[in-house]
């Protein structure tokens, strides 16, 4: 054996060794990318008015973005002066009906009066015709024809106030239900523009923070601002619990494995690297979706929960999802 060789070979085993890669001490990792949003908010709309053709409403007033809101506070205020006309005109629509309704239950219950008198009278007419037949015995006989011509006259005569008072009648309840009708109308009418009224004012459903939503206007995508027309339906903003946040993201179909209920997570912000919150993986769901990219490439939605609260955990932030394996 030559000189050295045995140093040499010592020193070859050394160099093995400290090529080997060093083992990680926390175990593999699986990192996923997603985005913070809220556990609990609650999507704040351009009213729908009912009742109208209206397509858009002026905004009057509107809460920061980033404001801290309490429950009952003032959220956004649109300008109700067309409502309120609405409304004034229709309750002075709804009254004028009501009065109309009233005159004419008195005027009908005046004719009412009148045709009952006249029955009234026909009757006692029927009623003395009746006493002159039952004398004709004793009368001649061109008076008894006279006494029973003028009975049977007075019976038509009765017969047709009674149909005519009949008729009357039926026609009044007529004339009176459809005021009733246009009564109601009005009425519904009048409570739609109150409600429509209401609406001008939202206030927050919860204690949270303001977060304006991004919409399409004027050919460009941007908040709404004050003094601002905003078509009914669309979304101006959210107010988010800031309490309790969690992240959403995707999981690829190779790393499904590599995943339970309940493992957990370490989660940082992509904004505020120097900042990290431990978490657990609290849903996946058990279909995959397709990739939007790829066909072939499938995905898992997984919700990541996060423990406690602070600050820099605000909705839309871009996260990283460290599984501990």
């Amino acid at each position: 054996m030559r000189p050295g060789f045995p140093a040499l070979l010592c020193c070859g085993v050394a160099t093995a060794a400290l090529a080997q890669p060093p083992a990680s001490p926390g175990g593999a990792r699986l990192r996923i990318h997603g985005s913070v949003e809220p556990v609990r908010s609650q999507p704040v709309f351009v009213p729908r008015l009912s009742g109208t053709g209206l397509n858009s409403v002026v905004i009057t007033h509107l809460a920061k973005p980033g404001t801290r809101v309490k429950k009952g506070d003032l959220l956004v205020e649109f300008d109700s002066q067309a409502q309120i006309k609405t409304a004034h005109d229709r309750e002075a629509e709804y009254r004028g009906f009501v009065e109309q309704i009233n005159k004419t239950k008195a005027d009908q219950a005046a004719a009412r009066a009148h045709d009952e008198m006249a029955l009234k009278q026909a009757e006692n007419a029927v009623k003395a015709a009746g006493i002159d037949v039952s004398t004709n015995e004793v009368r001649t006989r061109i008076d008894a024809e006279k006494n029973d011509l003028a009975l049977e006259e007075a019976r038509a005569q009765l017969l047709q106030l009674r149909k005519t008072s009949d008729l009357r009648r039926r026609a009044e309840a007529a004339a009176l239900r459809i005021l009733e009708i246009q009564r109601d109308r009005a009425r519904n009418a009048w409570q739609h523009a109150e409600e429509n009224t209401r609406k001008m004012r939202i206030v927050s459903p919860l204690d949270g923070l303001v977060v304006l939503k991004t919409t399409w206007k004027s050919g460009t995508f941007g908040e709404v601002q004050e003094g601002e027309d905003a078509r009914p339906g669309t979304p101006i903003m959210e107010v988010v619990d800031a309490s309790a946040m969690r992240v959403r993201a995707r999981i690829n179909q190779a790393d499904i494995d590599r995943v339970k209920v309940g493992q957990p997570a370490t989660i940082t912000l992509d904004s505020y690297p120097e900042h990290s919150f431990r978490g657990r993986l609290q849903q996946l769901s058990p279909i995959a979706a397709t990739s939007p990219l790829s066909s072939r490439v499938r995905t898992f939605l997984a919700i990541f929960s996060i423990e406690g609260s602070d600050p820099h955990l605000v909705p839309d932030l871009a996260a990283a999802v460290d599984l501990e394996q």
